[in-house]
Parts: structure tokens; sequence; C-alpha cells
């Protein structure tokens, strides 16, 4: 069939969400031309949920988004409220950083980001069809009929595909925040053979600021000293007048109201047929799952500096509105509070992520590549890290170049997209620092060493970037070498200074490397002993030499592990592969290689329900089939 368009694209992404945003802006800025389709200008990078950016393993990936030239770390640096170094008290692997952000604000200034941006264009259109001709994407159809060509498509629809909200009794067509749901896309996606599943999350209730009594909750404030999730942020730029979140809590009386409800509760009366988060569950599924807890807690967080609205974090629920209010009221602080949104679940549509290559473009369908919540993720965060490598890849087919897969061992993200396309996930998938086995490596403060140069090599970091960086790792580096020669002689002078400081004398010289390994030694009292560095250097670089050198056994021991599975990454698998063929697999194994078609021995040997011996079967039949291929040729 011949399509005529009315204007043709290199990449089109559909939906504007956090996904939307990052994967158009990383084609455009790769050079790409490059539609982003929305059916809401309005509802650009919009937060339907909490609004805050980053923590647990969350913080690290959206400091990974920032490292290859992605949007989101800078965009919450402009517009945050609150700033909070979460597990300051736990290993350096751990740590990340969340922010509340100001969430209208946010929204305006990464619209503004996307309206100025060079070779991208911004248009309000529902997409109803992807077209497709040979196995091969070639553009799109609107709604109103019209036709737009594209090398690659981008779907990035989060909870909009095919979108019920349930409210009690209620439940009606639409997408996040009472937005059109997008229908008849999903329909198309399934009849270009796609499996489709179905998901469900949800938002607590909004209340008034000015009816909230805060004298009764718990002052959580951000941080004084300056942090940021962009590397390129400035200190001197620090937000001072930041506003504090509360902490309150549910009690026997929430508890009472919620059991004696369950049977008007939508995800109990069989209304809700999707399936919900595991790690942010609703309220009333909390309650039940965990009826021995006595109280759950609850985090008032601001919307934004100029809004009387609060979220109530971690009380998600699709309660009807009386019980709400009743709810609501029997909260300590929140007992005149005023309802001003209700809180809501959602149902959408998701294509399965087994089908998926780790480039998140489709086996199905060349050209078309899925990222965010249609994948099957929770939050922002994920979403847009998901984003960023689709819109990277879909640039990169387009331009014939070679393709960016990052490893487990390269990010977050990488383990994120990973589990995606290797296990697929029965439930809105959540990332935590507990799924990733090297995460003493995959750490907040080194994501720019980690991926700056990727970042680079992709066309995603500037020149004025770039020289950041080198002026930063040269600067990291000289010292490390430094602090690696100087010696520490146990000397008088030198012990009795020690012994002042309350720390043990020197009985061998050290260098100042092996000294600053000592748990109770940082970076600063080594330097009273060898001097300063030749330059100053900022507490960035200060953070990231300490971590290096006091977990240095760990990190070499995690390093070590990369190395051998990078052996089994390398060993590809033909896409041609006959399951069948292979003798003495188990039927499981057999079941699930036909299902994911793994790419290499590495993503086959993480697949559940395939055990060692599977893969050296494996292994034995391709290096058969190449011994023979080798012996023909």
């Amino acid at each position: 069939m011949e399509h005529r368009f009315i204007e043709n694209y290199d990449i089109i992404v559909i939906g504007a969400g956090h996904a939307g945003v990052e994967a158009s802006l990383a084609a455009a800025r790769m050079g790409c031309k490059t539609l982003l389709a929305t059916i809401n200008l309005d509802m650009l990078a919009f937060m339907p949920c909490n609004p805050s950016i980053g923590g647990s393993a969350k913080g690290i990936v959206v400091r990974e988004i920032d490292a290859l030239g992605g949007e989101m770390g800078k965009n919450i640096d402009k517009t945050y409220i609150q700033m909070k170094m979460l597990n300051t008290g736990k290993g350096p692997a751990v740590r990340a950083l969340r922010a509340q952000a100001d969430k209208v604000l946010y929204a305006q200034e990464m619209k503004n980001t996307v309206e100025r941006q060079e070779n991208l264009t911004l248009r309000q259109s529902m997409i109803d069809d992807i077209l497709v001709e040979n196995g091969k994407v070639v553009g799109v159809l609107t709604a109103t009929g019209q036709k737009y060509g594209a090398k690659a498509v981008v779907v990035t629809t989060g909870t909009a595909l095919r979108g019920e909200i349930i409210l009690g009794e209620l439940k009606y067509s639409s997408g996040p925040n009472n937005s059109l749901a997008s229908v008849t896309l999903s329909d198309n996606l399934k009849k270009l053979g796609l499996e489709i599943g179905r998901f469900k999350t949800g938002t607590p209730p909004r209340v008034k600021a000015s009816s909230i009594d805060y004298s009764v909750t718990e002052i959580q404030p951000g941080d004084e000293k300056p942090n940021h999730f962009s590397f390129m942020s400035k200190d001197d730029d620090y937000l001072q007048d930041q506003i504090p979140c509360w902490l309150t809590y549910t009690n026997k009386t929430s508890h009472d109201i919620i059991n004696k409800n369950l049977h008007r509760a939508p995800m109990f009366s069989g209304i809700v047929k999707g399936v919900g988060p595991r790690y942010c569950p609703s309220i009333e599924d909390k309650i039940v799952r965990f009826a021995d807890k006595e109280r759950h807690q609850l985090f008032l967080e601001p919307e934004g500096r100029d809004t009387e609205e609060v979220y109530v974090q971690g009380l998600s629920t699709s309660l009807p509105e009386d019980v709400q209010k009743e709810l609501l009221h029997s909260i300590k602080g929140l007992e005149k509070a005023e309802l001003m949104r209700t809180g809501y679940a959602i149902e959408y549509d998701i294509v399965l992520p087994h089908q998926l290559r780790a480039t998140l473009e489709t086996k199905l369908i060349s050209g078309l590549f899925t990222a965010g919540q249609t994948n099957g993720t929770s939050g922002y965060e994920e979403a847009a890290g998901q984003g960023l490598v689709a819109g990277i890849n879909a640039a990169l087919k387009v331009q014939g170049k070679p393709e960016l897969i990052l490893k487990r061992s390269d990010a977050y993200i990488g383990v994120m997209i990973d589990d995606l396309v290797t296990k697929g996930t029965l439930e809105p998938y959540r990332l935590l620092t507990s799924r990733a086995e090297y995460r003493l490596i995959l750490r907040h403060d080194n994501a720019d060493m980690r991926l700056t140069p990727i970042g680079r090599e992709v066309g995603l970091v500037d020149d004025y970037r770039w020289n950041h960086f080198e002026i930063k790792k040269k600067q990291f580096d000289k010292e490390l070498t430094r602090l690696s020669s100087v010696k520490i002689k146990p000397v008088k002078k030198t012990n009795e200074k020690i012994a002042e400081l309350g720390f043990k004398p020197l009985t061998d010289a050290l260098t100042a490397k092996e000294f600053m390994r000592r748990p109770e030694i940082n970076y600063q009292v080594v330097t009273d002993f060898v001097g300063p560095a030749s330059e100053n250097l900022d507490s960035k670089i200060i953070e990231l030499l300490e971590t290096e050198i006091k977990y240095e056994g760990y990190i070499n021991k995690a390093l070590d592990q990369v190395d051998r599975m990078k052996r089994m990454e390398e060993k590809r698998i033909p896409a041609n592969i006959d399951w069948d063929a292979i003798d003495s697999i188990a039927t499981e194994a057999r079941q699930k290689f036909k299902k994911i078609n793994p790419e290499t021995i590495g993503q086959a040997s993480r697949i559940s329900g395939v055990n060692p011996a599977d893969i050296s079967i494996l292994m034995v039949y391709l290096e058969g089939n190449n011994k023979a291929r080798r012996k023909t040729e």
C-alpha cells in the first residue's frame, strides 16, 4: 500500500511524558528531524503522581540520565523546592538524591526546553495507528486521518494506553489526571502482533495546605549542604529557601475505616482487573497485607511554591470519595483537612517487554521502539531512562550507526532494561538497589565517570560539557596518583599528631592512599599530613576519591565479576537458531528461549527457569555449529 504523507520525519515519538521528552530531545540533539506528538500539550512532562524526582536507586538513574546528556537532572535542578540526600548513614552504594518538585514549574520548564530544541517539532495530535510495511515502520496515522512518514517510531504512551480511571464504583475511559485515553493505538499494536498486558497504578488524595495542622506532625526539612542531580549545576545556585515536607501516620481508627469499607474498594470488589505495583501499594492493600502493623507512614508533600495542594504520600487509594474524606480526617494533622482532589486508580495497557531487544526496539517490527510505563515500569525516573535509550537507539538506527546497549555493569538503566527484556515483568517494575549485583560500582557519585564518555560517543555531550568532564577526570586521576605514591612515615612528630587526633599511631610507612583506607580517616585528615592537592578540588571529587579508595578491594572484586560476565555477553547467539534442534536442554529452558530469543549467552543465563546445565549444553551446541561452519568455509 502506498502512503501519502503530509510530512516526513526521521523519528516520531508518541507521548510526551517523561519517557517521550527524553526520547525526542535525544533524537533531535543527535541530528534527527523529530516529531513529538502528544494528546495534550499542557500535560508535557506532567507529574500525575508524586511531585518528586529521585529516591533510592531512582536518584542514581537521574544522575545517569544527566551523565549521558539527558534532561531530567537539569530540569529538576531548576525547579525543585526541596533537595535531600537519602541513606547518608549507610554505605555509598545505596545513597541517592531526592528532590521535591514544583510540579507546574517542572512541566513548564521542560516544555520550554522542548519548544526551543532545534530539529524537534512539538504537536498536539492523537496517533491512532503505526504504519508498517514489510515488517518495518514507515509512519503513523493520526485520529484526524493525517499521515506522517517516519524511519523510526518510539511509543511512550504511559498510562494513557487504553487508560481507565477507577474511583469507588465509577470506572471511565481516561488517561492520567482526567486527560484523554489512547484507545485505538492499543488495538493497532495488537493487530501488529504485539502481546499486550494490563497493569494498574494509583494516586493519593491532595489536600489544602492551610487546612492542615502541621503542629502535630514531624517536620522533614531539606539539606543545607548543596547537592544537585546534574553534574553541570553549581553549588552557588543551591536553593536556600526550601519548603519542608511533614510526616504523620495512619492509626487504628484509619485502619478500621478501611476494613469496614473493603467491600467498596475497587481492588477487592473485582472492578480492578490490572496488576498493581508491589512496591507502591494502595493504602487498602497495605492494611490487608500488613494487618499486624499498627500504623503506616504518610508524608505531606507540597506540590509547589505557588499552590495550596499537598500530596499525601503513602495514602494511594481508589476508595469512594466519602470514605477518603473520613479516612483523611482520622489522621493526625488532617482532622480538618480540605480534600482538593480525590485519589484514584488507573488501569492501562502495556507492551509485554520480553518482546523487546536491549535497545528497546521491538523484535517483531524494525524501527518500532517502546519506552516507559508502556514497557511495564513504574516511576518517572525509570520512564525517562528508557526514553533516553530508546531515543538514542532510534537515532543511531536511522543514521546507520552501531546501536547502544547499556550492560548491567554500566548503569542502573542497563539493569532495568536487561531485567525487562530478559525476565519480563508480571507487575509494574520498580528499580531497587537490590536488583543491581554491581551496585558498588553503580553509585550516584561516579555516574559521569561511567557514562559521560558514552554520551559523548553517541553525540549528546557537547564540547563545553566534555571539557568540564575532562578537567574533573584529570584532577581526580592526578590526585589519586599522588595519594598512591606519597608516603607518611612513622616518625615521632607524625605519630604525635596522629595521637592528638585520637587515631592509632603508625608502625610502618604507608602511602597516603593506604592511610586513607582506615575507616576513621577522611581526605581532610590525609591532607593535614601530605599537604593539599596542587589545585583546589571540589567536594564531589573528594567524595569520589574517598569512596574509590576506601572500597577499593570490594570494587576490584566487582570489576573481576564484570570481566567474567563480559566474556559471556560477547558470545552471541544466532538470531535464526533452531531451539528444537538442541538436544538435552530442559523443557522449561527451551520454552523460555523460544519466548525471549536471547541474543547472548549472558542474557540466556539470566532467564528465570534456565539452569547452568542448560547454558553448558547451549554453549557446546553453538561451538559445534561454529566448528562445522569453519570447516565448510
